[in-house]
């Protein structure tokens, strides 16, 4: 169910969003770009970034564009082809082929590893493509991310999946950029015993209340008390118990709970 709706979802990634990104895609070595010239059709031209970083473009000769996000080398390429050569000229830069990085995915995925991306993906994209989540794949992707902004330190960014994958906020469904490193979080477990009618392990994180983990786990059985109900936290290798808990009580990772018999 769970990697049909991240197919789903991948469905429904909006063009708008996929062009904004690709403006701020940042050329590399390898990359095929289509140069357009409006009213110049003599001008289109279909290129390949060289190792240097640098194109061959008709009346220009060689025109460094490595390390230059897709807008920028639109606008330079304009004012080159301005200076001397043409009026005003309107310059589109379309990435046709992505040559330049890999990315990186690992942690609770089916077939972890080094990716090419021979395309735009987005992390959608790459986790399906990656064989999609585990069942012990928790709510949380980590991207680690270098930017030329940032003066290439590392950044981190933090997807909330249940909010992208079940909640569909396609805001969320970043494009996967060169050099990316994603880690798809292991889910954090409160298990359940007692008077309940499947005990075990279920996922929760920092928002699950105790009538949370008791829905998952189907309810009460007959003979439950749940006004008694005992929960089992350890911190810091201490451990705390807190009687006649709260259905709106938070849980936290690993604790238990455990729902006693009523012998009324």
């Amino acid at each position: 169910m769970k990697k049909f709706c991240i197919a789903m979802f991948v469905l429904l990634v909006f063009t708008g969003t996929r062009f904004a990104a690709a403006q701020d895609y940042i050329i590399g070595e390898g990359d095929v770009l289509k140069i357009t010239v409006y009213d110049h059709d003599d001008l289109t031209q279909r290129v390949r970034v060289n190792s240097d970083g640098t194109i061959m473009l008709a009346m220009l000769g060689l025109v460094e564009v490595g390390d230059l996000s897709v807008s920028e080398a639109a606008h330079k390429v304009a004012k080159l082809y301005g200076d001397g050569y043409l009026v005003e000229p309107q310059v589109n830069v379309f990435v046709e082929e992505f040559r330049s990085g890999k990315a990186t995915i690992l942690g609770q995925i089916a077939k972890p590893g080094l990716y090419e991306l021979s395309n735009q993906i987005t992390l959608l994209e790459l986790i399906s493509t990656a064989g999609g989540l585990t069942e012990d794949a928790g709510n949380t992707a980590t991207i680690k991310r270098k930017t030329i902004a940032s003066g290439h330190q590392e950044n981190i960014i933090t997807v909330d999946l249940r909010q992208l994958i079940e909640k569909g906020d396609t805001r969320l469904n970043l494009l996967i950029e060169p050099g990316d490193s994603i880690y798809i979080q292991k889910a954090k477990l409160v298990y359940m015993s007692g008077e309940i009618r499947r005990p075990g392990a279920y996922k929760c994180d920092n928002a699950t209340s105790v009538i949370q983990v008791i829905t998952l786990a189907g309810g009460f059985t007959d003979k439950a008390a749940p006004t008694k109900i005992k929960l089992i936290r350890k911190t810091n290798g201490h451990e705390e118990i807190f009687e006649k808990v709260n259905m709106d009580f938070l849980v936290a990772p690993d604790d238990i709970i455990v729902v006693p018999e009523s012998f009324f």
